[in-house]
């Protein structure tokens, strides 16, 4: 059974006043002592109520604001180009309804749990878009019970009773392995996101699994924060290991990036000594030299279906968990054959 949205109402009754008193106390106005005014912040303070002050929740029309927390540091968060697309998506269609997107950054999933129930109770929200699951996520029985509308971008597996769109990590992961494969790779490395991340996971045990299925040996994979710092880190781990890849698949572009700096940092020429291969496709991607390879797919489209299936929510209909389009492989210039070996040499020159 969901938890009851607080109102003014109820704030008025356990303080003993009426609706019109707890509104004066809170906007500031004349009309009720300091001591009443006192009591009734203590009791809404008490009860996790906060007046709609920012936000316009949900009309009879449908439209109304949504949430959106992400768990990132705030200048990260701006150099990130998937948030950048995903975010512009959700605004396009939260425009459209004459809405409103109110995000905020969080430090981690107990402090947007405590966000989201203050958003729900306050009716500062219509619903919120979830992000970033992890395995056994806290915030999905808390947020359930609450009754708070949601739209979930993760694998169903993860999200619980909510509505969840997805993308298809393991046939991506799979096609980028292989691809690298069909070139001559057989030493292929992964710099993935944080560890417990679900969609992480699911991204690990694809990528093993296909070098598995291609009777490659184990390919090292390294876990970052999505940072570039971090990712030009694992980067130059892996290429200072006696045995090196000669390629490296990268959870985002701006990893991959990073990547091609310490390629050149390290006296390596891209693609001829190492080929590297970003996931997400941004503009970024196409900027570097030589342009970078890609697993792509419309990131803008993707936060664009999920404001639309969240209103539809909203409204009351009954919408399916959905996949959106699994990411496909675009070629650039950083991707190509290996380097051949010494030994390779020498049986070509018969020596």
């Amino acid at each position: 059974m969901s938890e009851q949205r607080l109102t003014i109402r109820d704030v008025a009754a356990r303080a003993g006043v009426s609706r019109a008193a707890v509104s004066l106390a809170f906007n500031n106005k004349p009309g009720v002592s300091e001591a009443t005014r006192a009591r009734v912040l203590e009791v809404a303070r008490s009860m996790g109520w906060e007046p709609n002050l920012s936000a316009r929740a949900l009309n009879k029309q449908g439209t109304g604001t949504i949430g959106l927390a992400i768990s990132r540091p705030a200048r990260q968060l701006g150099l990130e180009p998937f948030y950048m697309e995903f975010i512009s998506g959700l605004e396009s269609v939260v425009s459209d309804h004459s809405g409103a997107l109110l995000l905020r950054l969080v430090k981690n999933p107990e402090e947007e749990i405590e966000l989201q129930r203050r958003w729900w109770r306050s009716g500062q929200i219509g619903g919120s878009v979830l992000v970033d699951f992890r395995e056994n996520d806290p915030r999905v029985p808390v947020l359930s019970q609450l009754g708070m509308p949601v739209v979930a971008v993760a694998h169903p597996s993860l999200t619980g009773p909510f509505t969840s769109l997805w993308t298809d990590d393991t046939t991506a992961i799979t096609e980028a392995v292989r691809y690298l494969a069909a070139l001559g790779h057989r030493s292929i490395s992964r710099i993935g996101g944080t560890a417990e991340l679900g969609h992480s996971v699911i991204r690990a045990a694809a990528f093993t699994a296909a070098m598995a299925d291609l009777g490659l040996p184990e390919g090292r994979q390294l876990a970052t924060d999505f940072s570039g710092e971090s990712g030009a880190r694992a980067t130059r781990s892996l290429l200072a290991a006696a045995e090196r890849p000669t390629a490296i698949i990268y959870d985002n572009d701006l990893m991959a990036v990073a990547g091609l700096s310490v390629a050149a940092e390290m006296g390596l020429r891209v693609p001829a000594d190492l080929s590297l291969l970003a996931w997400d496709d941004s503009q970024l991607c196409r900027l570097t030299h030589p342009p970078l390879s890609a697993m792509s797919h419309d990131i803008h489209a993707f936060g664009a279906d999920v404001a639309r299936t969240l209103y539809e929510v909203l409204s009351g209909k009954h919408v399916a968990p959905h996949q959106v389009p699994t990411p496909t492989f675009t070629p650039r210039g950083s991707t190509g054959p290996p380097p051949k070996r010494q030994a390779d040499i020498q049986r070509g020159t018969g020596q």
